[in-house]
């Protein structure tokens, strides 16, 4: 039996994870459907079409600092481990978004919620899991000024991770980063920090995810035609959210590629991170 679990699953991109998990495995498998209001749960479970796998949904608010470990228990009492885990939770923010005023739960989102999902999950990850952290091509430190690049290149932990975070956090709240050498643009430093964060836990399993057969990576869906993405870039000829999970639910079910432990993965194809 397979066992699955997107968080930020009641739309776009991660609604069509759920779609495709459930299409693509059996019905003795499971996939979870998880966000942060469980009405909007419920509402998305009952927009699956049936068919294949059972789709099942629980809250998990990953802003929440004790939420994913909750849920890893009870999915560990229920099936005793995991097969596959889409992080998708984020925050959006539009283009007339204060980043000063926005910081706290924009991290707080994207970022802690990052560290808390591989926390909590990577250690119930089954023989041949994957665990898959949605960020964008904007996680590479072509983006970002090298004066900054040691930040995301030198943390040993998730725990130094969080730290460099929440010192560009406070930066941002106070006015710094915006006279200092950061982007303007709080995506870039956070989807950086989200492939930090991948990189340095795949990086502390490297060896026993090789003999297990696991994949811990980042995953860039590339651009997508949302309502959000709308805000910022023309999108009317970009795939639809169900377009773009395809590579990703590839990456998910196919065979595991050891050159992408640990990688940004866009198609199939590693983004260098540096």
């Amino acid at each position: 039996m397979t066992v699955a679990l997107v968080t930020g699953a009641t739309q776009g991109l991660g609604l069509a994870l759920v779609e495709g998990l459930a299409q693509r495995l059996e019905p003795t498998d499971t996939v979870y459907l998880t966000g942060r209001d469980m009405n909007r749960v419920m509402t998305a479970v009952g927009s699956m079409p049936g068919g294949g796998a059972e789709v099942r949904g629980e809250l998990l608010d990953v802003a929440d600092p004790d939420a994913a470990a909750k849920l890893a228990r009870q999915i560990h009492e229920r099936h005793g481990g995991i097969d596959i885990v889409f992080g998708n939770a984020v925050m959006r923010v539009g283009p007339d978004d204060d980043p000063r005023v926005i910081a706290d739960q924009y991290t707080e989102v994207n970022n802690f919620g990052t560290t808390r999902l591989l926390k909590a999950f990577a250690p119930l990850l089954n023989d041949n899991g994957r665990l898959l952290v949605v960020a964008s091509s904007l996680g590479t430190l072509h983006h970002l000024a090298p004066v900054l690049h040691e930040r995301f290149t030198k943390p040993s932990t998730l725990d130094e991770v969080d730290q460099q975070i929440a010192l560009w956090r406070d930066a941002v709240k106070d006015g710094r980063a915006k006279a200092g050498a950061w982007p303007g643009f709080v995506n870039i430093p956070s989807k950086i920090g989200q492939v930090a964060a991948v990189r340095v836990l795949a990086e502390q399993r490297r060896e026993s995810d090789a003999e297990r057969g696991i994949l811990i990576s980042a995953v860039c869906p590339g651009m997508i035609n949302t309502p959000t993405s709308a805000l910022w870039w023309d999108v009317s000829t970009a795939p639809t959210p169900a377009q773009a999970a395809t590579a990703l639910l590839d990456l998910a079910l196919n065979p595991v590629k050891p050159e992408h432990h640990g990688e940004l993965v866009r198609a199939g194809e590693v983004l260098p991170f540096s």
